[in-house]
């Protein structure tokens, strides 16, 4: 591997690759060598992101995965393997937010919330880390939020999600302890997205502030910074 490509040879998943973030940190890591496996909510969504990795010579597939969904999870994997073989870099990046005061975020609110933000890169990690262990390589890193550190009023469901992925992350973290792999979280504040839209905050930095950092965290983060919460507050 070059010290440019760091990630030559290895494979790469990651969710909500659209727009935003997300496809920020895809283009990052095709950069950086990796082939992608490219999702979003929509059947063809990624499909510009796919197209831009593509043209920087790697190997993309794109799918559309609702993180919610246990079915969603095998049928993702199943695509990964047969298309790549394996999976070494899962980055969980899809994420929904809902807005309003506790009255006025009803029960289905919190269950998709917390079904997308927290059980979707559960349902990932169980189903990919195990195969990372077994060769010895892997990263993961989760997309969290500033929100996992602190309560903000209207979000309590999206706080609750993002405080449980920090939790998810660092337990994790520390049942990989000298296997090789991995597992990280990035808590980015206010990013130039469109979830950002209709929050009342300003944009501090951009999804490329974040993709720079989850890039380090696959690329040349040592082993000893497993179970990082790397907050990127701008």
């Amino acid at each position: 591997m070059s010290l440019g490509t760091p990630l030559e040879g290895r494979v790469a998943l990651v969710t909500g690759a659209s727009r935003g973030i997300g496809r920020a940190i895809a283009l990052a890591l095709a950069d950086a060598g990796a082939d992608l496996v490219l999702t979003s909510r929509r059947q063809r969504g990624a499909e510009q992101t796919l197209r831009d990795v593509e043209a920087r010579g790697r190997r993309a597939i794109e799918l559309a995965y609702d993180s919610a969904r246990r079915d969603d999870a095998d049928r993702l994997v199943g695509a990964a393997h047969a298309s790549f073989g394996r999976v070494d870099v899962l980055v969980n990046n899809a994420g929904t937010i809902v807005r309003g005061s506790l009255g006025k975020t009803s029960d289905d609110d919190f269950d998709r919330v917390l079904a997308v933000n927290l059980a979707g890169p559960f349902y990932l990690c169980r189903r990919l880390v195990p195969d990372m262990v077994s060769r010895g390589f892997g990263r993961v890193v989760n997309v969290s939020s500033i929100s996992g550190r602190m309560g903000t009023p209207g979000l309590s469901a999206y706080c609750a999600s993002k405080w449980g992925l920090n939790g998810l992350t660092q337990a994790l973290a520390a049942e990989l302890t000298g296997t090789g792999v991995i597992a990280c979280a990035v808590l980015p504040g206010s990013v130039d997205t469109e979830m950002l839209t209709g929050s009342g905050f300003e944009p501090r930095m951009s999804p490329g502030d974040v993709s720079g950092v989850v890039r380090y965290l696959c690329c040349e983060a040592p082993v000893a910074m497993n179970g990082s919460l790397v907050e990127v507050f701008g």
